[in-house]
Order: C-alpha cells, then sequence, then structure tokens
C-alpha cells in the first residue's frame, strides 16, 4: 500500500530517532575506539622498528666476523710472503714480495678501520634498539589500558547498540529506497548525524537557521517532505517529539 506523506515523515523520523540513540551510545565510548587503533599502529611500528635495528646488528656482527677473518688471511699470507724473503734471488724478487707485505698490512689496517666503524655502529644502533624496547613496553601498557576500558564500556553497552541496530533495520524496511538513500547521505553528511529534525523556536534545529512562518504552516501540514533551505536536512514539527516511537 502506498505511504502517505505523513507515514513517509513518521517512518524517517523513527529510524532518526534509533540512530540519534545509536550514536549516543558509541559517543560514550568517544575517542577510545580511535585511541586504541592508533596505540595498535604504534606499536606495531615500534615492533617493525625494533626488527630492522636487530637485523642491521646482526648484519654488522657478521660484517666484523668477516672482517676478522679477512685480517687472519693477510696475517697468513704476511707470514708466507716473510718466509719467502729469505729465499729471493734478486731485487726484483724482493721488491714484488715486500710490496705484497704491504698490500696485506695495508689490508689489515683498512679491516681494523672497519672494525671499530661497525662497533661504533653497533653501540648507537644497541642505544636506539634499547630505547625503542622502552618506547615498546610503555606503549603495550598504554594499549591494554585503552583496551580495558574500551572492553568494559563495549561490554556495558553492545547488548542495547545490536538491539537498536536490529530495530534500525526493521525501520529502514519501511522507507522507500529514494527516501532512504537521500536519508544516509543526509546523516553521512551531518556532523551530528542528523538528517530529520523537527522546527525549534521556528528554527530548524539542524542548522539553527529561521522557518518562514509560511513554511512552517506547509511543515505541520505533512502535505509533503519538505528540507531545511539552509542545510537540506528534513524538517517535521514539533508534534512528531511527543509521538517519538521508545526504542
Amino acid at each position: 500500500m502506498e505511504q502517505t506523506v505523513e507515514q513517509k515523515l513518521q517512518a524517517l523520523w523513527d529510524l532518526q530517532t534509533i540512530h540519534t540513540k545509536i550514536d549516543k551510545i558509541r559517543q560514550v565510548r568517544g575517542e577510545l575506539p580511535i585511541e586504541v587503533a592508533d596505540l595498535e599502529d604504534e606499536v606495531a611500528g615500534l615492533e617493525t622498528r625494533m626488527e630492522k635495528i636487530r637485523s642491521e646488528l646482526d648484519d654488522l656482527e657478521d660484517a666484523i666476523v668477516n672482517r676478522k677473518n679477512m685480517i687472519k688471511e693477510a696475517q697468513t699470507a704476511i707470514r708466507k710472503y716473510e718466509s719467502q724473503l729469505n729465499e729471493v734471488k734478486n731485487n726484483r724478487e724482493y721488491d714484488a714480495i715486500t710490496k705484497e707485505i704491504e698490500i696485506q698490512g695495508l689490508e689489515i689496517q683498512v679491516c681494523e678501520k672497519k672494525i671499530r666503524e661497525h662497533e661504533f655502529e653497533i653501540k648507537n644502533k644497541t642505544e636506539v634498539y634499547e630505547k625503542t624496547e622502552g618506547d615498546l613496553e610503555e606503549r603495550k601498557k598504554d594499549l591494554s589500558v585503552k583496551k580495558e576500558e574500551l572492553d568494559t564500556i563495549t561490554s556495558e553497552t553492545q547488548k542495547d547498540e545490536d538491539t537498536l541496530l536490529a530495530r534500525a533495520e526493521d525501520a529502514a524496511s519501511k522507507i522507500e529506497e529514494r527516501l532512504l538513500i537521500a536519508y544516509n547521505r543526509l546523516r553521512n553528511n551531518a556532523k551530528n548525524g542528523l538528517a530529520v529534525v523537527t522546527i525549534d523556536r521556528d528554527s530548524c534545529s539542524g542548522c539553527h537557521n529561521q522557518i518562514p512562518p509560511q513554511r512552517q504552516l506547509d511543515i505541520r501540514q505533512r502535505k509533503k517532505i519538505i528540507v531545511c533551505e539552509h542545510c537540506g536536512r528534513i524538517l517535521v514539527d514539533e508534534a512528531f517529539v511527543e509521538n517519538t516511537v521508545e526504542a
């Protein structure tokens, strides 16, 4: 059966009333869901950072081991070349061997320098790792507290919210698709979630702009769906508040 305009307005007002109650429940949670999500992101970021530093420390330690092995190989080569000095037959061979000894000596110096640099990096990165570890523990504690707060509030209100969501779904099913799309668009665009509002002191209770007397009369007659000229919200008269369906 085709709904009258008054029935359509009543259905829209009932849905708005239910949604407003859902919004109030969610407002009780305040910024907690966002704070929990932010802390979870921060914890994940710190854990990733620690993994990266740990990997870098492992690479530096491997590099030091490699440099120490290179030093051992160079020292072995030097001993070999020094023993060959006793067997040289001419200056050319002597110069070639002493050149090799010099090259291996320089290789040792380079490796020792690199080891010092790596050890300095390890010291700095270890300090950063330990600070990050401390920050992570603090953030985990904060997250635990916030999650507990959120769980407490959610457990207290979840049943009511689930009931209201079911009623909202039922109320929405009684509204024609065109109007429901317009309602949802208005509700999503409004900061306070109000798509349907009443006349309050000759003004739109959504944006508080004045409503002309003739337009107020048209709204009270409930012959057509009228929206606020300023904010676009659907307007209903004050009597709808008195007849609000309890949810």
